[in-house]
């Protein structure tokens, strides 16, 4: 048998089985009592231990099982299993390939697209078109086609994908030896006050919001986790860095500079869609906004990712280029630097 070498993609994500919103004539009632009328053979008691588990969620919050259900609430029960339903499905979609040979391909994955099924995202993503294009993609640990590793639904970049159950141990490997060279790009709110620096801290899922990553300075919860950054730029009141990434936990740069204060630009999941910095003009929250929809995502890019090939051994590395929604971001940040200081 394979030894597991993915710790990038151990069972951090939570796959919707149920979703249900209240109507407006709900009366408050109990979301163990409220449930029970909507899911076949659901138990109160089963309800409950959902609950327990932080698997039931009110508006993206987890609740306890005496949570009272008001009109319009949106009531959901996520595991951290898909729904058996989920079958992968071929799907004929573009595929940004960057470089491909018979034991691997990278590929430049854009913004918005899912890496693979979840979240009520069970067609469209990267994984149904990567089985279209490669048959007989190897799995890893939790039955994804090829994965080695992931990002995020709206970051953009470079993923490499394996292609043969080798190619799938060897990598996996190098990603758990932290041996792969990694660097994405993020423009953040406020003016960083360290040139360069680390953040370090356990990453685990919220308590308070099970769709968020925390991070914990001490105790045993969650998972070790390393960024290193430096600066890029400053316009003002955000900042471009450079993030160098020792361990791949989920939503990890996006956890870490919340947790130092510095949230990404217009990432909503954490509160970045928000004005985070800056005047109080109108003019100012005008141009803010702007910039929101001229890159309406979190500002986050893999830019760069390096690897030793499985098969020849060489150290390849990979670089792209910063996709359009966030040049157009960073000159509309330029030109207001630029004149704020005239």
């Amino acid at each position: 048998m394979t030894e597991d070498f993915t710790p990038e993609l151990e069972n951090d994500e939570l796959y919707e089985h149920h979703r249900v919103i209240a109507t407006e004539g709900q009366v408050p009632l109990r979301v163990d009592k409220f449930l029970m009328n909507f899911i076949e053979n659901a138990t109160r008691n089963k309800l409950q231990q959902a609950a327990k588990a932080g698997n039931i969620l009110v508006n993206d919050v987890a609740v306890k099982s005496n949570h009272k259900v008001k009109p319009k609430d949106v009531v959901r029960i996520v595991l951290a299993h898909p729904p058996h339903e989920n079958l992968l499905v071929a799907e004929d979609i573009p595929i940004d390939i960057v470089y491909e040979d018979d034991t691997l391909m990278v590929v430049n994955k854009p913004a918005g697209m899912v890496v693979h099924p979840g979240h009520g995202n069970y067609s469209g993503t990267l994984v149904n078109g990567l089985i279209h294009h490669v048959e007989n993609l190897p799995t890893n640990s939790n039955e994804r086609p090829g994965l080695v590793h992931r990002i995020d639904k709206d970051t953009s970049g470079l993923l490499v994908v394996a292609k043969t159950e080798f190619a799938m141990a060897h990598l996996s490997k190098q990603f758990f030896d932290r041996t792969t060279n990694r660097k994405y790009l993020a423009l953040v709110w406020g003016n960083m006050e360290d040139d360069e620096g680390t953040i370090e801290g356990n990453i685990g899922r919220s308590f308070k919001n099970r769709l968020q990553m925390d991070v914990f300075r001490e105790g045993d919860y969650g998972k070790h986790a390393v960024t290193h950054y430096k600066v890029v730029e400053r316009f003002t009141y955000v900042t471009l860095v450079e993030c160098k990434l020792e361990t791949g936990r989920t939503h990890q740069i996006r956890a870490h500079f919340k947790y130092i204060g510095h949230t990404l630009f217009n990432d909503e999941r954490y509160g970045g869609n928000d004005i985070l910095k800056g005047t109080t003009f109108t003019k100012y929250k005008q141009f803010v906004e702007n910039c929101f929809k001229v890159l309406p995502r979190q500002a986050l890019h893999a830019k760069t990712l390096g690897f030793r090939h499985p098969i020849t051994k060489e150290m390849m590395q990979f670089d792209c280029e910063i996709p359009e929604d966030i040049t157009d971001c960073l000159e509309k940040w330029k030109t207001y630097t630029l004149n704020s200081k005239e």
